[in-house]
């Protein structure tokens, strides 16, 4: 994926909003120890190409005043209530290079597994994404994760989560292996169990 920047000269929060008004949004290009260049990108086209995964996880062709840098997005930064981008950085790497990013989460066959197959269950994904640890041409676009297998008493962890070769998944926080989904059971089935256990002490008495 491709896109085209250019040098900004202007710096400062009034620079910015001048720049954000004539439909450019203000970054800036850093790394590959280079020094960083502040940048300035259409935003329209930018707005659009942030809504495909692939912009997020994919070495992007840079065209900065007429040569081509090897980048990934860095960060990213959206008004709180308006649709605009209001900074973007990309990071300067080779193809070489790891780098962490962030990767999608994509849930396969849960509407054929046990869950809800044979326990009317509903499914909830409870990790939507994960970091990972890849040189930028071996950053998968989504992770496939796949829950045929999955129960109400079976709950696959993170760990469980098959990267491709070259790719490393990061588990954040104490919790090294968190559940990927949850399954809520029919409000019936969660009784039945109780209503069980009251008649047996009943009849005991």
């Amino acid at each position: 994926m491709q896109i085209v920047a250019t040098t900004r000269n202007l710096q400062g929060t009034g620079a910015s909003r001048r720049l954000r008004i004539t439909g450019k949004t203000p970054g800036i290009l850093f790394g590959a120890g280079q020094d960083a260049v502040k940048i300035e990108v259409d935003h329209n086209n930018l707005f659009h190409a942030l809504k495909k995964e692939a912009f997020h996880t994919s070495i992007l062709d840079l065209e900065l005043d007429g040569q081509t840098t090897k980048v990934v997005l860095r960060d990213v930064q959206f008004h709180p209530f308006k649709p605009l981008v209001l900074h973007i950085d990309f990071q300067r790497v080779d193809e070489n290079t790891k780098v962490e990013s962030k990767v999608a989460l994509r849930y396969e066959n849960a509407e054929q597994s046990p869950a809800v197959t044979v326990e009317n269950g509903t499914v909830t994904p409870l990790i939507t994404e994960v970091s990972v640890l890849a040189a930028p041409a071996k950053t998968p676009e989504f992770i496939a994760v796949d829950l045929s297998k999955l129960t109400s008493k079976i709950i696959p962890g993170l760990q469980s989560v098959k990267a491709p070769a070259g790719v490393k998944i990061i588990a954040r926080g104490a919790n090294k292996n968190p559940a990927l989904v949850s399954v809520k059971l029919p409000e019936a089935a969660v009784a039945a169990p109780v209503a069980a256990a009251t008649t047996d002490k009943k009849k005991k008495k």
